[in-house]
């Protein structure tokens, strides 16, 4: 396993900044190579995992950093809610690769950004105004019911921001919310990302995140029971993460 914490060589450093600048030039290369894509709107989910994609071979292949997806075979025949730790951006492109066509709960802010945020929007991204009190909820709530309606599997992450590695943050209502309004089977998802591609940091480390999907929590539970079971599973499973172990060791 890659050295999780102390100096960092210069090869890395170097690396780093080429999938900074690789990621740029995707990035150019994809908005414009794909507009046609948003002419339609059953044509802009393709768009979203295609530059998503990319954005995953470009951190294996320039950063060295690759990934090791565990218990899909959790994901039941339905649609349902993903909730998954947020580390880093790693794991909102990584869920493009292991899912098809599905649909992020995503701040509002991240709409606005020219181009990429079209194409989220576009793309039947939902997104949240935090700052819009309960209208915002509902909002969502409505736009999540229908993305599942469609057959698209949701993804949410509950602590609302990144977190450090090693940590998982108290989970916010939202998740709570939708998981009642809803009426399907949550799927809780454990990450070690952070402690390579950290938050806001041009620093990549290589070597191998561990993304798990746990055992789905039934629709038809009480929110506090969903939400201890959902905080409690994600916690035990996030100890037990490759990462996170050499870091603790």
């Amino acid at each position: 396993m890659t050295e999780l914490r102390g100096n960092v060589g210069a090869v890395t450093w170097v690396r780093s900044a080429l999938y900074a600048l690789a990621f740029a030039v995707w990035a150019v290369i994809a908005c414009i190579g794909l507009l046609p894509f948003l002419l339609r709107r059953s044509w802009a989910p393709t768009a979203v995992q295609i530059w998503n994609t990319g954005n995953v071979v470009l951190a294996r292949i320039v950063a060295g950093l690759d990934c090791k997806v565990e218990g899909l075979e959790h994901l039941p025949a339905e649609p349902c809610i993903i909730a998954a730790q947020h580390q880093s951006s790693y794991e909102t492109y990584r869920v493009f690769v292991d899912l098809r066509h599905p649909v992020l709960v995503l701040k509002q802010e991240l709409i606005r950004i020219p181009f990429i945020g079209w194409y989220m929007l576009r793309g039947g991204m939902v997104s949240i105004d935090r700052a819009a009190g309960a209208a915002a909820m509902r909002k969502t709530m409505r736009a999540t019911k229908a993305a599942l309606a469609s057959g698209r599997h949701v993804v949410i992450f509950p602590e609302g921001t990144r977190a450090p590695p090693g940590v998982v943050l108290p989970f916010r209502p939202g998740i709570a919310a939708l998981y009642l309004h809803c009426h399907v089977p949550v799927i809780p998802v454990a990450i070690d990302s952070g402690w390579f591609w950290g938050k806001n940091r041009l620093l990549k480390r290589p070597g191998h995140i561990t993304v798990r999907f746990l055992p789905p929590l039934p629709a038809g539970l009480g929110k506090d029971e969903m939400m201890g079971r959902l905080q409690a599973d994600i916690t035990e499973a996030a100890r037990s993460l490759p990462g996170n172990r050499a870091a603790a060791g």
